[in-house]
């Protein structure tokens, strides 16, 4: 069944999935490359971003490469439901480095939808234990590197790039 959502475009539940098909694969593509996590754990994350997306509660994902504490690389998934202007690109350019002492941090955020309700009609709808974040994902210690776009009619994910 096909869920319309109206803000200034309308897209439908499909668009979000094949927005999401796109950001999993990248997250596939950054597991595998590092080995920081399984390709289960990705689609475990991506199948949440996906829950969080089609019912209009995430605003953004961020994910961190970190060796040791340090970043080292990082993208970010911002969330645009007015993506009709853009153009979609392919997932890629995401073969990150092997690095010894390395794990990945994924932080989302959510909109304003989000309330106390909101989460508990989607608790046992995901598949991580999301808990709260204080860390910093400014990436001020990176320089932006590209990005990416991935659009379906007016939903989109812009993909923004960081690296050492």
């Amino acid at each position: 069944m096909s869920q319309t959502r109206t803000a200034s475009a309308t897209y439908t539940t499909t668009d979000v999935e094949n927005v999401v098909r796109r950001v999993k694969a990248d997250l596939t593509m950054i597991a595998d490359s590092t080995g920081a996590w399984t390709a289960t754990e990705a689609a475990n994350y991506a199948h949440d971003i996906e829950v969080l997306a089609k019912a209009g509660y995430l605003a953004w994902v961020d994910l961190t490469l970190l060796q040791y504490g340090v970043e080292k690389k990082a993208v970010r998934f911002n969330v645009d439901t007015d993506a009709g202007g853009l153009t979609t690109s392919r997932p890629g350019g995401v073969l990150w480095p092997r690095l010894s002492g390395a794990t990945l941090r994924i932080v989302i955020s959510y909109t304003a939808a989000y309330t106390e309700e909101a989460r508990r009609a989607t608790s046992g709808k995901l598949k991580i234990g999301w808990t709260t974040s204080y860390d910093d994902t400014s990436h001020s210690s990176l320089s932006s590197s590209g990005g990416r776009n991935y659009v379906s009619s007016s939903y989109g994910m812009q993909r923004k790039d960081w690296a050492a």
